[in-house]
């Protein structure tokens, strides 16, 4: 349980920055460190989340569950964003999906060599 916290942390640290970048470069504004900080948390926290998640047994309801919670906590960030950010909502839903979708892989490549 421990590895798929800290995978789901670094797989959304990671993630945050493609939309700390994203976010740069769709808009035309300089945004503020704040604002950029933030919408990696937002990322991380996800990572957080879902990692503290129990396994799941299926694929298809590993990555229903990463649309659901990926879409929750974007939400957070959404709203505080004066409901400004879509792109960055709708993103939120895909991080999600990839994040269960590597937690489930890299589960399957444990079981594989044990």
């Amino acid at each position: 349980m421990r590895r798929r916290i800290f995978y789901g942390l670094l797989l959304g640290a990671v993630l945050g920055i493609f939309c700390i970048v994203g976010a740069s470069l769709r808009d035309p504004n300089t945004l503020s460190f704040i604002y950029l900080f933030s919408f990696w948390y937002n990322r991380v926290i996800m990572g957080l989340v879902i990692g503290l998640l129990p396994k799941s047994k299926t694929l298809e309801f590993a990555l229903l569950r990463g649309l659901i919670f990926g879409g929750l906590i974007s939400f957070a960030f959404y709203g505080a964003t004066e409901f400004n950010d879509l792109m960055g909502f709708f993103a939120g839903f895909a991080y999600g999906v990839i994040i269960e979708y590597v937690l489930f892989k890299f589960k399957d490549q444990k079981e594989i060599i044990k």
